[in-house]
């Protein structure tokens, strides 16, 4: 495949956007980001207007296309789940799994397996959200499926291994430490979520190889003045990682404004906790018995519950910028370098920068996308 040069829109570099620029894509790498001035007179031009982004990668994806993961965890529904939030800039993706049997995450994780061998587009592992959480902040998560961790979960959770990236949210409270630094030690990467836990038992699982947060705020505790417990321990941590759902649903724009004043957005990063509603025009669904209405962007079962979120990647990214006040280049980062090095994976996505793969997305003047690069390969928005 001859290199082509991507021309005619504003860069977005890391913490600056770039103008009359040009991004040369050579196979599924970008072989240089330069003026376009100096391009080589005969190479083949892509012109396109808007801004030119880091692909999008989302660690906290259930479903979409009107499909959820824990109902088929089949590399079909991979398949389909990827499709469904590429359109919304999406292109690296962690399909996630909520608190299930035993039998479900091990049929989750050869699923994924099979779809990175087989080579799916932006497929980058698996998150298994649960089952090991506390039933005190379970959301909409069936507590008859959660239970101690045992020697068989964590073999299932190592056995991934260097196929793809395996991220584990649990309740450091309800998790012998041992088993977190065994996770940790096998490659897994380990966040809290779903916990009640003690500021000081989660300085004990940081230092066990705890790395992240999941969802602020949300199946958490709140900040209290003489229990700070998980959002304080967050907030707290600028070296650990921690995510936020943007829908403005889940957490208030003041909430999110505040966790970015303590956090920076270094190492603050978007997620959609997407559900199977998103890139799909279902008004309900079903999850492990319970029906989850869709009624004014929120998911929610007929109790109330939130049952996951209706929002996709450029939607949180829109809601950073225009109502958190966040730059342009902070969201984008948010959204893509911060998920990346979370995942280890910043050498090679995140950036536009060269050797980096090319996965991008392309923009028009109201964030809405238009196109998007995998490894060099482009679909258009119809």
């Amino acid at each position: 495949m001859s290199a082509l040069a991507i021309v005619g829109a504003e860069i977005v570099q890391s913490h600056t956007i770039l103008k009359d620029h040009a991004v040369v894509v050579d196979g599924a790498r970008i072989r240089d980001v330069s003026p376009v001035a100096f391009l080589p007179p005969d190479i083949v031009q892509r012109k396109v207007d808007g801004l030119l982004a880091p692909g999008f990668i989302d660690c906290q994806v259930n479903g979409g296309g009107g499909v959820l993961f824990n109902a088929t965890p089949t590399i079909e529904a991979i398949r389909a789940i990827g499709v469904a939030h590429r359109r919304f800039g999406t292109t690296g993706f962690l399909p996630t799994l909520i608190t299930d049997t035993r039998e479900k995450m091990q049929a989750a994780v050869a699923a994924v397996r099979d779809g990175v061998a087989a080579g799916i587009p932006g497929l980058l592992g698996v998150h298994l959200e649960g089952p090991f959480l506390n039933p005190e902040r379970k959301g909409v998560h069936d507590p008859k499926y959660m239970r101690p961790i045992e020697d068989e979960d964590i073999r299932i959770m190592t056995s991934l291994g260097s196929a793809g990236r395996t991220l584990v949210t649990l309740a450091p409270e309800m998790v012998p430490m041992a088993a977190i630094a065994r996770l940790a030690e096998s490659g897994v990467i380990v966040a809290a979520g779903h916990t009640a836990a003690r500021y000081e038992v989660l300085q004990e699982a940081r230092r066990a190889g705890l790395t992240g947060y999941t969802h602020l705020f949300n199946a958490m505790p709140p900040l209290m003045g003489r229990d700070p417990g998980p959002v304080g321990a967050a907030l707290e941590d600028r070296d650990a990682w921690c995510s936020l759902i943007v829908d403005l649903h889940h957490v208030s724009a003041p909430s999110l404004r505040i966790a970015l004043a303590a956090r920076t957005t270094e190492r603050t990063m978007l997620v959609t906790d997407a559900m199977p509603s998103v890139g799909s025009d279902l008004e309900s669904f079903e999850i492990q018995g319970r029906t989850v209405f869709r009624r004014d962007g929120r998911l929610t079962t007929a109790e109330g519950t939130l049952a996951g979120s209706d929002l996709d990647m450029a939607s949180a990214v829109r809601n950073t910028i225009r109502v958190l006040g966040v730059s342009p280049p902070g969201a984008f980062h948010m959204a893509s370098e911060a998920p990346a090095a979370f995942l280890g994976l910043g050498a090679e996505l995140g950036r536009i920068a060269p050797d980096y793969r090319a996965n991008l997305v392309l923009l028009d003047d109201d964030l809405k996308v238009r196109a998007t690069w995998i490894d060099g390969v482009e679909e258009v928005d119809r």
